[in-house]
């Protein structure tokens, strides 16, 4: 056929024999037409095959006359190393996914890592899980360690991989931890110790941390007092952190943390009860009043309280008055030491008297001639300026220091002055002096500084904390133990039968009262200072025009102490 196309429309092939008999030359009719049946077939073959040949078709890949490959399936172990690995590196979206339950997982975990905020997670087993060929489950132990700086919570946990098409992780908060039963959650815990941060000397609470700041316990207590405890508390406690386990909202058990510890607190040496006292007391005064309370055993400032009309100043601790015949103290020792006479001489203490150019008059009395001690009880300024008149100019000076006047210490967190006694520039001051007018100048808290150093019969250092010290400047040796005796004994007669009677029924007081003239002369301030047992005190009542005021106070005080 292949030939018969070949030659097809030549005319060599259509003059030879051959052509002629193919085609039907010198053949029959029948024969022809088989012939030419024959022949259009063989075309028909000849024109698919080449229309098959030259059409464009698909190819079809070597791998499509097989089955399609089935992936492989993760077994239990990598499946499980996959959850635990995006588990520390808190790659909660590819630990979820390996779940049966992606969404809950990944909203958990999320919310976990946000409550916990942990530097480092750390999720690991012990060994892989090796399940049986036809197992369902395996339930696979693992550790949690949470990391939160120097601090890591570590503990055990569960979970189980369950086997479907897949290996995965059945979701349930006991993954997180083994307590998340239905309604239970985590919590975080922040808090400060309630403690006391600053105690009084019996161990009572003055002042508590609220927050990371102490506070005053009752705001009217010490309030002189307050910033200077605020100053001495350094060790704040830190607040604690702790992670619990919670139902409703409240705590069933803590898991991780512990309850910050509140450092020591510091201990005043300030008595409650003295303070409240001493507060009551001068709140009683119609005019600015002030109260300081001193132990003399120890130093330790018990109390110091003033009026609202006093203002806000700590006048009691610094302000500078003159203090009147209070100061008598001062000038009988300097009369008992330089042997000029014993509390038994018997000296005149006429209503009036001058002294050089100085007149001094008593307050509307005189006496006959009477010892030393009724005159010091009565309050006799003539019988007291008589004697100092005959002093050395520095007489005085030198027994006021003697006391404690001209001291100079630094009592942590307050601001303090005893007071301030030169040497007379002459004898009419020295007369002045010598009751407490001219020129000397004491506190309150010197006063009273002056009835410690008689009652503890030594030097005292006054100290606001038992465990952090007064840091003293400019000490002073206290007088003799024959003059602090006699000294006691006419403190003593000032209320038994002198100016202080009033106090008598409020147990073994001592003092002294005074009365000071200041300004053109026509006002006065009220003293009265002393002791009762293991307290020594100083008020003053400004401008109470008489010591009746004061005493009226320091009887409130002592009252109150019980």
């Amino acid at each position: 056929m292949v030939a018969v196309l070949a030659c097809w429309g030549s005319r060599d092939c259509r003059a030879s024999g051959e052509f002629a008999s193919y085609w039907g030359y010198n053949v029959s009719s029948t024969r022809k037409r088989v012939i030419l049946s024959i022949g259009a077939l063989a075309v028909l073959v000849c024109l698919g095959a080449a229309v098959y040949v030259l059409l464009p078709r698909e190819r079809v890949p070597a791998a499509a006359s097989t089955k399609n490959a089935t992936q492989p399936t993760l077994t239990a172990a990598q499946v499980g190393e996959r959850f635990l690995k995006a588990l520390s590196a808190q790659d909660f979206t590819t630990a979820s996914a390996v779940t049966t339950d992606k969404q809950a997982a990944a909203s958990t975990l999320a919310g976990v890592k946000n409550l916990l905020k942990p530097a480092k997670i750390a999720a690991t087993w012990t060994a892989a899980p090796a399940p049986a060929p036809d197992a369902t489950e395996v339930a696979v132990p693992f550790q949690w360690a949470w990391g939160f700086g120097e601090q890591e919570w570590v503990y055990p946990s569960t979970f189980t991989l369950v086997r479907g098409d897949q290996w995965q992780v059945r979701w349930e908060p006991t993954v997180v931890h083994p307590k998340l039963a239905p309604g239970f959650a985590l919590d975080v815990k922040v808090s400060t110790p309630d403690a006391a941060a600053v105690l009084d000397k019996d161990g009572k609470p003055l002042m508590k941390w609220i927050g990371a700041a102490p506070g005053p316990v009752d705001p009217t207590v010490a309030p002189l007092l307050t910033p200077a405890m605020k100053k001495a508390v350094s060790d704040a406690p830190a607040p604690s952190s702790r992670i619990v386990l919670v139902n409703a909202g409240a705590e069933v058990e803590s898991l991780f943390g512990a309850e910050a510890k509140a450092a020591e607190p510091l201990k005043s040496t300030v008595g409650l009860s003295a303070q409240k006292a001493a507060q009551a007391a001068v709140d009683s005064a119609s005019g600015p009043a002030m109260l300081v309370a001193i132990q003399p055993s120890t130093g330790g400032i018990l109390a110091v309280a003033q009026n609202a009309a006093a203002g806000e100043s700590p006048k009691a601790l610094n302000g500078l008055y003159p203090p009147g015949s209070t100061f008598k103290i001062a000038t009988a020792a300097a009369v008992l030491d330089a042997g000029t006479a014993t509390i038994d001489t018997v000296l005149p203490c006429p209503e009036r008297k001058t002294i050089g150019t100085r007149s001094v008059k008593n307050d509307g009395f005189g006496l006959p001639d009477s010892p030393l001690r009724t005159a010091f009880a009565r309050s006799c300024n003539t019988t007291f300026a008589a004697l100092a008149g005959d002093l050395p100019a520095d007489a005085l000076s030198a027994s006021a220091a003697r006391f404690g006047l001209d001291a100079n210490f630094e009592v942590p967190g307050i601001s303090t002055q005893t007071g301030r006694v030169k040497p007379a520039a002459g004898t009419p001051e020295q007369v002045e002096n010598s009751i407490g007018q001219g020129t000397v100048q004491t506190s309150p808290f010197g006063v009273a500084l002056m009835s410690a150093t008689v009652a503890a019969g030594k030097p005292v250092t006054p100290r606001l904390f038992a465990t952090v010290d007064t840091v003293v400047q400019t000490g002073y040796r206290a007088p003799s133990g024959a003059t602090i005796g006699a000294l006691r004994a006419m403190m003593r007669e000032v209320v038994t039968s002198g100016t202080g009677k009033a106090l008598a029924k409020y147990g073994a007081v001592a003092g002294k009262t005074g009365t000071a003239q200041f300004g053109d002369g026509s006002q006065a301030h009220g003293w009265f200072t002393g002791y009762r047992g293991d307290v020594a005190f100083a008020v003053l009542v400004e401008g109470a025009g008489s010591s009746e005021p004061a005493v009226a106070v320091t009887g409130r005080f002592l009252a109150g102490l019980g």
